[in-house]
């Protein structure tokens, strides 16, 4: 009887033994045990917790969403799955992917806005991948000042996924790369109009940085134009803060009357007629658009009231007016 308990006691154990092992490959293990290829898998920035699971699931990097669930309870993890990009592999467990989605992400997400200088592009990405000192400085002064045109104004807005181990220079031509290819259907148009792609993006840049939305755009496309074409100086305030760079932790902190009169630089647009020598930001397509079809009008100066409404003018004592008035 004892030795029959004995076998009985074995072979539930055996019996128990080899379903935990079936389950553990079925729920637990790697869905594809032979795969050899590194996939991104790609969490955005405002993906929540259950849509990551599902889309684990449905990319095939997990057979199960519960036993991932599990694995995630298991390694104890707080707070939640930063968003990024995870290389994966298929041949991996449920506590593997578990352990490299809880261990940080290998690719980072950037968001350019429209309208920074190179200056401010560097802040964001010192502060994303814990650059130090040393490397801000190469991005601000090696790394985008490769080629004569590319110092300012090609260091495209958007969104990227960025690997975390790509150095500045890398992330620079990334950047480049994007404007190419953003830029590349306007390149015939500017040259139909016998217009300078460098050219074309100062004054972008210019009007990117004056706008107070895309609506406003073309109207002060179509003013800069006017005072171009007039041999006028442009007299923007834009120009003038750029050349003063960071003031009070603000790189585009409101110019004063001592900046005009004391700031000799050749982006002084009040001191010195036509375009500044580069771009004085990083413009979007809509500035890039605008340069292209301004509105034709006949006004020469222009102003935003405190509601961030346009105003425009075709004289000076016109504009004169609209200062009281709205100013």
């Amino acid at each position: 009887m004892k030795n029959k308990r004995v076998l009985f006691l074995l072979a539930t154990l055996l019996i128990v033994g080899v379903g935990i092992f079936i389950a553990n490959l079925l729920v637990f293990g790697a869905p594809y045990p032979n795969s050899s290829k590194e996939e991104v898998f790609t969490v955005g920035m405002k993906t929540e917790e259950p849509q990551i699971l599902g889309n684990l699931y449905h990319q095939g990097f997990i057979r199960n969403e519960w036993a991932f669930n599990l694995g995630l309870s298991v390694k104890n993890r707080h707070g939640k799955i930063e968003s990024g990009g995870y290389n994966l592999s298929k041949n991996m467990s449920v506590w593997q992917v578990a352990e490299k989605l809880t261990s940080g992400p290998d690719l980072k997400w950037v968001v350019i806005p429209e309208g920074l200088r190179k200056e401010q592009i560097g802040e964001i990405l010192a502060k994303t991948f814990n650059w130090s000192s040393n490397e801000l400085g190469k991005w601000n002064t090696t790394y985008t000042a490769m080629k004569f045109d590319y110092i300012e104004g090609v260091y495209f807005p958007d969104t990227y996924l960025i690997p975390t181990k790509e150095n500045g220079l890398d992330i620079a031509n990334r950047m480049i790369n994007r404007f190419n290819e953003q830029f590349a259907p306007y390149i015939d148009e500017f040259a139909k109009q016998d217009i300078l792609w460098t050219t074309g993006l100062r004054l972008a840049s210019v009007i990117q940085r004056e706008a107070g939305g895309k609506e406003d755009m073309p109207l002060i496309a179509g003013i800069l134009w006017n005072r171009l074409l007039k041999g006028m100086k442009l007299e923007v305030d834009a120009t003038i803060q750029y050349a003063r760079g960071e003031k009070d932790a603000n790189w585009w902190a409101p110019i004063t009357p001592e900046d005009i009169t004391n700031i000799d630089s050749p982006y002084n647009t009040y001191k010195y007629k036509g375009l500044p020598p580069h771009p004085i930001a990083n413009p979007g397509l809509d500035a890039i658009g605008a340069v292209l079809h301004p509105t034709e009008t006949d006004c020469l100066y222009y102003l935003h009231d405190h509601n961030r409404q346009i105003h425009c003018a075709k004289t000076h004592e016109e504009h004169k007016e609209n200062i009281k008035k709205y100013l």
